[in-house]
């Protein structure tokens, strides 16, 4: 039996809270590309059948999912932090900046806002609740992570077509052993993060400047 339910939102809204957010990012541990992060505020009484935690969907799924989230929200926002941003005020605040981004883009501001995580969001002046392994509980946070990951991976199948030989499109930008080789042989792109160790490692051992 999923897990994933609306009980956190139902309970939410018996106390006066109508517009309630579940936000999520994802991309923290790729050694390339963007961190992606999304609200979502769904409409009331929203049922979407198979929401869960976007890592345990496959890829197919989650674009089937993707556009039904879409129709059965009030609200999607989408923040997306660069590569350039990330090795400059390093990957915990740019997920924070992210999400930020996110809740702003809304189109109507939400009243609760419920984060995956253990983490309260800094700079949030509406009232938040954090969920350990949210996205694998909460209905909102689940399609905002699902929402996020799609996001993503779109991002780095077209970063695919303009650096072919990384071949994005396979690791979406994650350190895996094909991602390690071919970063070993060619060197970083302008999207990789040089803060992340491999990547400095990659540099510093080649000398390997950007093309």
């Amino acid at each position: 039996m999923n897990p994933v339910s609306m009980r956190r939102e139902l309970s939410l809204k018996k106390k006066g809270y109508d517009l309630i957010a579940g936000v999520d990012e994802v991309g923290i541990g790729p050694l390339a590309g963007p961190v992606v992060a999304a609200a979502v505020i769904l409409k009331a009484g929203a049922r979407i059948r198979g929401l869960d935690d976007s890592k345990k969907l496959s890829p197919k799924v989650r674009e089937e999912l993707y556009s039904i989230i879409i129709n059965s929200s009030v609200s999607i926002g989408v923040g997306i932090i660069d590569n350039s941003v990330i090795d400059r005020i390093n990957i915990l605040q740019a997920s924070f900046r992210a999400i930020r981004s996110a809740i702003a883009s809304l189109s109507i501001q939400p009243q609760q806002i419920l984060v995956d995580g253990i983490r309260k969001i800094p700079g949030i002046s509406m009232p938040q609740t954090s969920i350990k392994g949210g996205d694998g509980i909460c209905s909102s946070i689940a399609a905002a992570s699902i929402i996020a990951k799609v996001m993503r991976d779109r991002l780095m199948d077209n970063y695919d077509r303009v650096y072919p030989r990384y071949e994005f499109i396979n690791h979406k930008g994650y350190g895996t052993e094909e991602h390690m080789k071919l970063l070993k042989k060619y060197g970083p792109t302008p999207i990789h993060r040089i803060s992340y160790e491999p990547v400095f490692k990659s540099l510093l051992s080649k000398g390997y400047l950007f093309f």
